[in-house]
């Protein structure tokens, strides 16, 4: 089979949601509150289906399941990557991700190491990304009396900018921001603090305390990842970070490209522009918001057009 893996996939509801991905993406919303689209996933709470070609209509999790060799028969009981586009109409909880090891004791699934891609963002808008706290016992002191401004690291984001999250980061994304999120496929995350928000019903959403206490890496302090830039015909590739969770680069195309895939599979996301993908002289046309697969079969392939792409291969 020599063709991408086009997707259809769910759009989650948040309290922090807005309407962006419709203005910006063209994406269907089912409700003025959406906060996420889950783009590339075979996680349960949010699976994507083929859309395309010879396997239209199965889920991403079944194709993991029972066609392994469109991902170079690697190994691994769930498919290990997930990404996200985030459109913050106001600021996420504060919160914290576990390692593997704790995730799958304590969650029954892995833990989340994420990086974010900053697609838009207000002028001024902010994340949250790190903390103050130099031992574990400062930390629950500060957490306990409420010192938020003491604890907390805010970083001012601009469009472009690329963060890197290991589990055990504290975090959080800033209103008026928008982000790719290439994280490991979990869904599971520890609120510190919510700004004392409530919920349709009026309730304020639970915390996670002990569990925040339990993960946090201390120290918190995060240091910028340094990005590899590469001029190829006219276009810049640039890597923005190598982990053992995920390889993430950015394509942005200037005309013609060729490319060849020496990993099992590629994620691919158009954020911006328009063009076209051509292997093995067949092509499919490309549209800002669409986001694919590459399986294990194609080892070559040629980008065309003016388009920005966020790419990501599964860790070593």
């Amino acid at each position: 089979m020599l063709e991408p893996l086009f997707l259809n996939s769910v759009l989650q509801n948040k309290i922090w949601g807005g309407t962006r991905l419709n203005s910006v993406f063209g994406y269907d919303l089912p409700s003025d509150k959406v906060g996420e689209y889950w783009a590339i996933s075979a996680h349960p709470n949010g699976v994507s289906t083929v859309a395309n070609g010879e396997f239209a209509g199965r889920k991403l999790d079944e194709l993991w399941a029972n066609n392994r060799e469109l991902f170079g028969n690697v190994k691994g009981d769930v498919f290990p990557l997930l990404t996200k586009i985030l459109d913050a109409e106001d600021w996420l909880s504060v919160q914290v991700h576990p390692d593997d090891a704790y995730g799958l004791k304590h969650e029954g699934e892995l833990g989340k190491t994420e990086c974010w891609y900053i697609i838009d963002a207000e002028p001024g808008a902010q994340i949250i990304y790190g903390h103050h706290a130099k031992t574990r016992e400062e930390l629950t002191q500060m957490i306990n009396d409420a010192r938020w401004d003491d604890l907390l690291t805010k970083v001012t984001v601009k469009k472009g900018d690329f963060f890197y999250v290991p589990a055990g980061t504290i975090h959080a994304i800033g209103k008026g921001i928008m982000i790719l999120e290439t994280q490991q496929s979990s869904d599971t995350t520890y609120r510190i603090y919510d700004f004392d928000r409530k919920d349709d019903e009026g309730n304020l959403r639970e915390l996670h305390i002990k569990q925040t206490i339990d993960v946090t890496s201390i120290p918190g302090t995060l240091s910028a990842q340094e990005p590899t830039i590469t001029q190829v015909e006219g276009s810049t590739l640039t890597t923005f970070v190598q982990t053992p969770f995920f390889n993430v680069d950015k394509w942005v195309v200037n005309g013609e490209l060729p490319l060849s895939m020496d990993e099992p599979y590629q994620l691919v996301s158009v954020i911006e522009g328009n063009g076209s993908i051509v292997i093995d002289e067949n092509k499919w046309d490309l549209t800002k918001g669409q986001h694919f697969i590459l399986p294990n079969t194609i080892k070559e392939f040629v980008l065309d057009g003016q388009m920005e792409i966020i790419a990501s291969t599964p860790g070593k």
